[in-house]
């Protein structure tokens, strides 16, 4: 009994270590690429199931503190294709510094420009004339609302390691 559980928490393991490396290379090698607003497509998610990301950089900011990229990522995954969906943070080195998480798709932002996140809202319970934007020029904020309507919307915390 030990041991079947002790060959299941390694396989376990290696499967979450290979993903995990994986998601490095390609956040990496779209760092590189340093396309803004171009998304790019990792894997294929299909009716049977598998694993999809896309990466999309949407530019840099540089703050009193250093110097910022943003990326959103979407992982398509399970049968089911839910997704999770980030807002992701890096420095000029290209290290991974945090992230935000963020509920559905239509909740990541559109475009970076001069160091401001922009979100636009194309959800159908949200007023579609609402559009949330996030000042990254004294850094990384460590929360923000994305408001829906009438000053309500969700709160995103941001996550370091």
């Amino acid at each position: 009994m030990l041991k079947t559980f002790l060959i299941f928490i390694a396989i376990a393991f290696s499967n979450v270590s290979y993903s995990q490396v994986n998601d490095d290379e390609m956040r990496l090698i779209t760092l590189h690429r340093n396309k803004v607003g171009k998304t790019f497509v990792y894997g294929k998610w299909n009716d049977k199931g598998g694993m999809e990301t896309h990466l999309t950089y949407l530019g840099k900011a540089v703050t009193k503190k250093g110097i910022y990229k943003i990326m959103n990522s979407t992982w398509l995954w399970g049968l089911s294709k839910r997704a999770t969906n980030r807002i992701l943070i890096f420095n000029d080195l290209n290290q991974y510094i945090g992230e935000y998480n963020v509920t559905i798709m239509a909740d990541l932002p559109k475009k970076f420009k001069n160091g401001v996140l922009i979100f636009e809202n194309k959800n159908n319970d949200c007023n579609p004339k609402v559009s949330s934007k996030i000042n990254f020029k004294n850094g990384i904020p460590k929360e923000f609302l994305r408001e829906c309507k009438n000053g309500y919307g969700d709160i995103f915390q941001f996550y370091s390691l």
